[in-house]
């Protein structure tokens, strides 16, 4: 199944000059969202950081979705690399090779995170999942991941009732083997973003920019 992102589903935030040197941050929202729902986060990130937020090309209910759940935590392999693929044509259409590119997402947008660093992990010079997670599949780029192991931040709450803990538990057996990992559970946080995750996210992006 060949999906796309629609062009005018994108919601630019140019905090920086739109050279096309200047690091970029990709927003991926969650199931059942849209292109809207992460840009309130952008004030409080670095403002070297020009950002994009990309529509999910499934709908869901009255949003949308990266893939179809039907076992919690496990995304069908071919329904989660249809979805990468759509997000890189994007970003090979839209976004100049030369760009630094960064990622965040939050729940199933935290899944294309780690899929999309999983596709091509030389694109992305860091990565940011927030209450997300990683298929439970192995992919011809994990070798490179692994090498490469580019900073990741993973943030999540310890009394999420939304992604399974065997999600969770897997995420964070994975992403050490082939990242950089930056993990910080949040004593008390559901599935959310709280206020000092968010510090810690502009802190890591400060810290990981290009140049």
């Amino acid at each position: 199944m060949t999906l796309s992102l629609e062009a005018s589903a994108a919601v630019w935030s140019p905090s920086a000059p739109a050279r096309d040197d200047a690091p970029l941050l990709v927003l991926l929202h969650g199931y059942g969202s849209h292109e809207h729902d992460l840009v309130g986060l952008v004030p409080h990130l670095p403002r070297s950081l020009r950002s994009v937020a990309v529509r999910a090309p499934l709908t869901a209910g009255p949003g949308y979705a990266w893939v179809p759940i039907v076992d919690p935590g496990r995304p069908d392999p071919a329904a989660t690399q249809d979805a990468a693929e759509a997000v890189l044509t994007w970003l090979d259409e839209h976004v100049p090779a030369s760009t630094p590119v960064a990622l965040l997402g939050f729940s199933q947008g935290g899944l294309m995170v780690t899929h999309l660093l999983r596709n091509r992990p030389e694109r992305f010079f860091a990565g940011v999942v927030l209450s997300g997670f990683t298929a439970d599949v192995k992919l011809p780029g994990d070798a490179a991941l692994a090498e490469t192991a580019p900073p990741v931040f993973f943030g999540r709450g310890d009394v999420d009732p939304v992604i399974t803990p065997e999600a969770f538990a897997r995420t964070s057996a994975w992403l050490p083997e082939h990242t950089t990992l930056t993990e910080v559970v949040y004593p008390g946080l559901a599935h959310g973003i709280s206020q000092q995750e968010l510090a810690d996210v502009a802190r890591f992006l400060t810290g990981v920019l290009p140049g």
